[in-house]
């Protein structure tokens, strides 16, 4: 949990850019950090968010290692080139995104890398934000194999026929029977996209198929209310949010 630690224990980590087998075979780029020590540590796959492969993810990354994760981040955006992340997330959003085979597959790839890890303890979550959090419910339906999985604020997770692309071609809610782990969703009750109504809709379809979900909804927060370096940072409902996470990881991932 948030500052829990003794102040005399020791802590380290190691965090470096790896490359690991992504989909079809790709070998992409991922960010992977862990703490020092033999473990066994349960792992943590975070999907960056439209902003690309960028600094908050980074420090995300880390920051779960902090809490005793292995954590790794796949830069999902990694086909459509190199430069910085501001660069290539708006080249992506010019090719209508990323598709979706690719999340799936790239995912699927970063959470086989940490289950073969000696000091995996057999656990893997995964996390994602705004459309990294669409594709976070995305993958935990779509793939198997996942103990547990966060969805901040998933943005066309609800999406009407005419928001569907050749790249995603299917709204992630249409999967839910599929759904193969608990599933925790943070949401701010200003955002529209999700508005409260996209949210309403989500989470009838997972009552409707009896899955093990925990939904939060924050009172003035809107969309992305983690990103401290925006203006939309709300300290006291991200902090909030963070501890939900912390628990909800803990339970279903260290037990």
């Amino acid at each position: 949990m948030w500052n829990q630690f003794q102040t005399d224990e020791y802590q380290g980590m190691l965090a470096e850019t790896v490359i690991i087998s992504g989909y079809n075979g790709d070998l992409i780029h991922t960010y992977v950090s862990r703490p020092l020590g033999h473990g066994p540590f349960p792992g943590i796959v975070l999907i960056p968010h439209m902003p690309g492969w960028d600094e908050f993810y980074r420090e995300t990354t880390r920051r779960f290692s902090q809490h005793g994760y292995i954590a790794i981040c796949p830069d999902i955006y990694c086909r459509f080139g190199h430069g910085t992340p501001e660069e290539i997330a708006a080249l992506a959003r010019s090719k209508g995104g990323v598709p979706d085979a690719w999340v799936l597959g790239d995912c699927e790839g970063a959470m086989k890398y940490l289950r073969a890890l000696p000091y995996n303890n057999g656990k893997v979550g995964i996390i994602g934000s705004c459309s990294g959090g669409r594709n976070s419910f995305l993958v935990a339906c779509r793939v198997p194999g996942f103990d547990a999985a966060v969805e901040c604020w998933g943005g066309r997770v609800v999406a009407s026929k005419e928001e569907l692309t050749e790249a995603q071609p299917v709204a992630p809610v249409d999967y839910t029977a599929e759904l193969s782990c608990p599933l925790l969703g943070l949401f701010g009750n200003d955002d529209q996209n999700p508005s409260p109504e996209k949210v309403n809709r989500h989470e009838e379809e997972l009552r409707k198929h009896g899955k093990d979900y925990r939904f939060h909804r924050y009172d003035g927060a809107g969309h992305g209310f983690w990103y401290y370096h925006t203006e939309s940072y709300r300290p006291k409902q991200a902090m909030d949010g963070w501890q939900k996470v912390f628990q909800f990881f803990k339970e279903h991932l260290q037990a």
